[in-house]
């Protein structure tokens, strides 16, 4: 790679990483090509965008970011992956969905609206990560539950109060 080229990928990365707060670094090495193209339709259809990236241009490209990735930079040794999404925890199930056929992919790390994750090890805290549309479903639903609960007392209580009512207007 000339220098031009590597100046021209690492705006492009910078541009990447500066777009999106979700960012995955993980080592794909050692899946075969059949496994490896499962992972990259899995990704697609998750609406994740994977890309196989150099250590050194990665790292320039996080340090010339406005993102503070703190120690993410110090762990891109070997081969590297990026993994791209608006959803925080939707990588990492795909990453978790693929380790039960085998040990890859590994993730080495993660960027997720501003909090660093570092190691394979926090791949189940990942997974367990809520969305933005899951959190704003619960809070609509427990905003609903009270209002419902309300409305269906006043219901059954007003067809009580009509049935006494009713029977005493009778006698």
């Amino acid at each position: 790679m000339t220098k031009e080229e590597k100046s021209k990928a690492i705006e492009e990365l910078t541009a990447q990483l500066a777009g999106s707060n979700v960012v995955y670094v993980a080592d794909i090495s050692g899946l075969n090509a059949t496994v490896t193209s499962d992972l990259r339709r899995a990704c697609f259809k998750a609406g994740i965008k994977l890309e196989v990236v150099k250590n050194t241009l990665l790292a320039k490209a996080m340090e010339s970011s406005n993102n503070n990735y703190g120690e993410l930079p110090t762990i891109l040794k070997g081969n590297t992956s990026i993994l791209i999404s608006d959803n925080g925890n939707a990588p990492a199930k795909i990453i978790k969905e693929f380790r039960r056929r085998s040990d890859k992919p590994v993730l080495k790390g993660a960027y997720i609206h501003e909090a660093v994750f570092i190691g394979d090890n926090q791949l189940d805290a990942l997974v367990s990560l809520k969305s933005k549309d899951e959190v704003i479903g619960e809070i609509i639903g427990l905003l609903q539950s009270p209002a419902k609960n309300v409305v269906s007392a006043l219901k059954s209580g007003g067809g009580k109060i009509a049935g006494i009512l009713k029977t005493l207007s009778e006698k």
